[in-house]
Parts: structure tokens; sequence; C-alpha cells
């Protein structure tokens, strides 16, 4: 029999994951391009004053929604802009998600089932990373998991007709805010587990306690406004963003992130890291019946499988893709951990993985080349080392207190530990920061800059710098994502090197940013000084 969990203890230990989670934002440079992306979109926001179009560059960015931009513009206009600002938003939804999964398992299963799964989630690999990262995966998965567990409360046997109604509402209204995070998804796959569980289980009556008519409309007030704002300001909004970015990435390959079909089991597996082993009989077990009219376990198994097979046969894949189901992984992982069942031998992979990992983090310099040489990964095999160290600490402390009987502080030892082991990996890749980030020679160049001086990026786009340098660059003979705002705005750039070079000597002063390959080319007719450089770029300004 095990002791009831008191909260003091719930509440020590969310502050002690809260500390870690929150204080190493700043401590890490913006790496390119997704970091450097999306901390400049919300500058520009801030600095135009222009909420509604978003511009990368100064250009149209209609990628994605805009959600992520307001709230990072927000934290920008009343904390400043930095790194942890930019970060803010990721890490914010990301705790938020740990109590989310806590309460959710209180509600339809129990205390110590909510405790287990936030600790899972927290330590989990790929949602502890992805979480410190200024990209818009997080954001989604947190409303996928409102709007996930919503539904479960909502429909749970022991909620009554007035929490029924008020938990759909907020799945609905998350579903809304899903779409201003990342798109139609956050309808779409919701929506299609429901579905797919109703015929499995076989019960249509689940559809009329959805609240479909008020609950739609919740969903279009939050979602709808700015769709319609920003396709009356920009008419050419609708067709990239709807059929280009949702279709079309889906159905080609044209996005240039084609991988078969198995390309995210290697990733499940070692994103669910420590917990990999335990997965597979957490999902074995949610076929149980529950003795419920509702099969909570059953509806996260059908929600895990099928965004998984979702995203599994997209012609477009990234590794964070699958993260909306790692929320409802760690409730039934949770749930499975509450059982009597000894997991020492579930926590060999991680024991393993630590001593190897302290015997290999020198290997971590085969890596190096040109661009990210040998010593910048010899800065970061200590931090690898710590991490091999923190993860063999743990697992063995965790295989020491669960065959004590002491199952709370064996998953809360592996939890903790896994999630700083992650961070000491996350903060030791900072020392390749000076090849990913343009943060040190932002700090060269910065006497240079004046804001009636042309700043030119000469045949690439460093995502990181104008975030740094606090201005846009004018880009030349270059476009990749930015194509189809430079088709719509031709004006804010120069399509050639010729024009390049023609604009370079009228002006009186001039700075230009291009790779090693460009200058050596341009240096031969076009008079430059080189003020600042290191292996990715050179800085140069006109004599």
């Amino acid at each position: 029999m095990q002791n009831a969990i008191k909260p003091n203890h719930v509440l020590w230990i969310f502050a002690l994951i809260a500390l870690v989670w929150f204080g190493t934002l700043e401590y890490r440079k913006l790496v390119r391009p997704d970091e450097g992306r999306y901390a400049e979109i919300p500058r520009e926001m801030l600095a135009t004053g222009n909420w509604v179009t978003p511009r990368l560059d100064g250009i149209k960015y209609f990628e994605k929604p805009a959600l992520q931009y307001w709230m990072t513009a927000a934290a920008y206009k009343f904390f400043g802009e930095h790194q942890w600002t930019a970060r803010l938003w990721s890490g914010l939804t990301g705790f938020l998600g740990l109590l989310l999964v806590y309460y959710t398992g209180r509600r339809i299963y129990d205390e110590r089932t909510g405790l287990y799964s936030a600790l899972v989630l927290a330590g989990s690999l790929l949602y502890s990373v992805i979480g410190h990262l200024n990209t818009l995966d997080m954001g989604v998965t947190f409303f996928m998991c409102l709007s996930l567990c919503g539904l479960l409360i909502a429909q749970d046997d022991r909620t009554d007709e007035k929490g029924r109604r008020f938990w759909m509402h907020v799945a609905w209204a998350a579903m809304g805010f899903s779409i201003l995070s990342k798109g139609l998804i956050g309808v779409v796959l919701p929506g299609t587990v429901f579905f797919l569980y109703s015929l499995l289980q076989r019960d249509l009556a689940i559809w009329k306690k959805m609240h479909f008519f008020t609950g739609t409309l919740l969903m279009l007030a939050v979602s709808v406004p700015w769709f319609v704002l920003v396709c009356r300001e920009n008419p050419e909004f609708f067709h990239f963003f709807f059929i280009h970015e949702h279709f079309e990435r889906f159905l080609t390959k044209e996005h240039g992130r084609y991988h078969p079909w198995s390309y995210f089991i290697p990733i499940l597996l070692a994103g669910m890291l420590p917990w990999t082993i335990t997965l597979f009989g957490a999902l074995a077990r949610s076929w149980k019946n529950e003795g419920k009219n509702f099969r909570s376990s059953l509806f996260l198994l059908v929600w895990c499988a099928f965004i998984y097979f979702f995203f599994s046969i997209s012609d477009s894949k990234l590794p964070s893709y699958i993260l909306p189901i790692f929320p409802a992984l760690a409730l039934l992982i949770g749930k499975w951990l509450t059982g009597n069942r000894p997991i020492s031998w579930h926590l060999l992979p991680t024991l393993l993985m630590g001593a190897a990992g302290i015997f290999l983090a020198p290997q971590v310099v085969r890596f190096s080349d040109p661009i990210v040489p040998r010593e910048l990964y010899e800065h970061f095999i200590p931090w690898l080392e710590g991490a091999a160290i923190l993860a063999l600490t743990g697992s063995v402390l965790a295989i020491f207190l669960d065959r004590k009987g002491l199952r709370t502080a064996a998953v809360f030892s592996i939890s903790f530990s896994m999630l700083l082991s992650g961070q000491c990996i996350m903060l030791g890749h900072d020392s390749l920061a000076p090849a990913n980030s343009a943060y040190d020679i932002a700090k060269k160049i910065r006497p240079y800059l004046k804001d009636d001086i042309p700043f030119y990026s000469v045949e690439m786009y460093e995502q990181t710098l104008p975030f740094y340098i606090k201005r846009t660059v004018t880009l030349v003979d270059y476009q990749d994502e930015l194509a189809f705002g430079i088709s719509m705005e031709p004006r804010k750039w120069i399509p050639n090197l010729e024009g390049f070079e023609k604009v370079w000597k009228e002006n009186k002063e001039a700075l230009a940013i291009m790779n090693p390959d460009t200058y050596e080319n341009l240096k031969k007719i076009i008079p430059m000084l080189v003020i600042a450089e290191d292996t990715r770029r050179i800085v140069v300004k006109k004599p």
C-alpha cells in the first residue's frame, strides 16, 4: 500500500521543476534558423506596430499564424528583447502542459497518476528540449493538449452536466488557439481522433455531448478574426497559407523535408527516454476495459496512434511534429506506473546510455568540420559528460528507491535527473554558438551600425542576425523561404550581384554580410574592408 502524496510535496516538486525549466532560458544564444526567425518576426511586429501582417526581414511571411508572434512581442514589450523573452512562450506553454497533465491525471484517474504523468512528461527528452527552443511546436502542443484534456474531463463519467459543458467549451476554445498557433491541424487532428474513437466504441451517443453549436462558434470566434484581417490586408494570404502551407506541404516533397514512413520511430524511442520501455506496457494496458462508459485510456491510445500515423504518411517531416502525442503518452505511462510492477529493468537503457556517454562524449569531436571546428566541440565535451553522469546517477538512484518500494521517489529521481541532463546538453550546445548564431559577430559590428547605413545580406540570410542588431537587412541574390514574400514585394531585395555592385558603389557608406566563398569572388571586383568574420560569415564595409 503506497502512502498518500502530500500536497506540499507536490508544490515542492513543481517548484523545483519550474526553477530548472525557466532558469535556463537566457543562457544560450539563439541558433539558426528557427530560433532566429521566431525571435525576429515578433521584434518587427513591435517595431512597426503592425500586428496583423507577419514580416521577416521586412518581407511578408505567411507560413504560420500569428499567436506565438503576438505572445513573444508582448513579452518584448513588457520585459525587453532578450533571449529568454524570445523563448518565453515555448517555456511557459511547456510548463503549463506539465500542470495540465497533472490536473487531468488527477481528475480522470487519481492523484498519483497525475503526479507521475507530469514527472514523466517533464523528464522525457524530446518534450524538455523543445520546451526550451524558440519554435512553434510547444505552443500548438499545449493547446492541443488542452483540447485533449478538456475533452477527457468533459466525457469522464464522474463529470456532471455543468462541468461537461464547461470543459467541452474549454476544448473547443483550445482548438481555436491551436489553429492560431499552427493552422488547421489544431482542429483536424482532435476532431478525427474523436470520430475514430466513436467508431471504435460504436458509441454515436457521445456526439450529443459535444456541444457542437456553441463550441464551434467559440472556436471560430477565437481563430477567425485574425484570418479575416490578414486576408483583407493581404489577399494573397489565403491561397499561400491554406493551400500551399497545408495541402501541398502534406502531399508533396516541395519543402525538402521528405523522410520515409519509419522516420519517427527512433525519434519516439529516444524522445521518450527514460520511459521508452515503460511506453510499450502502458500502450498495451490502454486496451483494458476500465469499466466506464467513456474509456479515457483507449481515447489516449487513439490520439497517439492517429497523430503518429498522420505525420508518418506526410511528405513533410520534422522531429518535433509528433510532440502533441507526448502529453497523452505521459498520461498512459503515469497510469501504468501506479501499479505494483517493478520498473528497475525499464531504466536499464538510460543507465547504460549514461555509462556509455561518459566514455563516448570525447568522440563528439568527430563531427567537427571547417564550419564548426574541433575546438568548439572540445568545449562541448564536459557538458556531455556531465549530462551522462546525471542520467547514470538518476537511474541508479531510481532503481535503488524502487526496490525499496519508494515508487514516487524513484519516479521523481529519474525524471528530474533527466530534466537536468537534457538542460546540461542544451547549455553545453551553446559552445557551438560561434558557428550557429550571429550573437558574437553582431557584437563585433555594433560600432559600425547606423540607421542610415544600408546593410546587405549577399547570397545568404543569417536568421539570427537581425534580432541581435535590431534591424533588417537587404537580401541580395537570395530568396529561400522568403521567395513568396519577395514575389509580392520585389522592390525589397536585389536579385543579382550586378545590382549589388551598383548600389554598393553608389552608397557613401554600406555594410554587407556574406559567406567566405562569396567574399573571395567579390573582393576582386568590389572594394570591401573586413570588419568581422567567423567560420561561416564575413562582414565587410565600404572603405
